[in-house]
């Protein structure tokens, strides 16, 4: 469980003191990418907490949510509706229920 925590802690520290910009043309894409990325730590977190973990389900889920979100981007783009949102809320929606679900889990504990 602390594994995952450390790595997310690792990744958000070299966010924020790496410079990195990504072109605007690109924001759509990372913004849902990295919604579903966080729904699968998030899922990850509630799988640990539950003692259900898998790590190839995990990492699978991982980078098929991302892909698929990004799919959904691109064809979106590409038929001029903005399917972005129905990712972002959908996945947002997921984070939000694992949340719940492992706070439910450590105050039950």
């Amino acid at each position: 469980m602390a594994l995952p925590i450390l790595g997310l802690l690792i990744g958000l520290l070299i966010g924020t003191f790496l410079p990195v910009s990504m072109p605007i043309e690109y924001a759509k894409y990372l913004s849902v990418a990295l919604l579903a990325s966080l729904d699968s730590v998030f899922g990850g977190l509630r799988a640990g907490s539950e003692q259900k973990f898998d790590n190839l389900v995990f990492m699978t889920g991982f980078f098929t949510n991302a892909l698929l979100a990004a799919g959904l981007v691109y064809i979106g783009e590409r038929i001029g509706i903005d399917l972005y949102y129905v990712a972002l809320l959908t996945f947002g929606l997921r984070i939000f229920q694992n949340l719940a679900i492992i706070r439910h889990y450590f105050l039950k504990r």
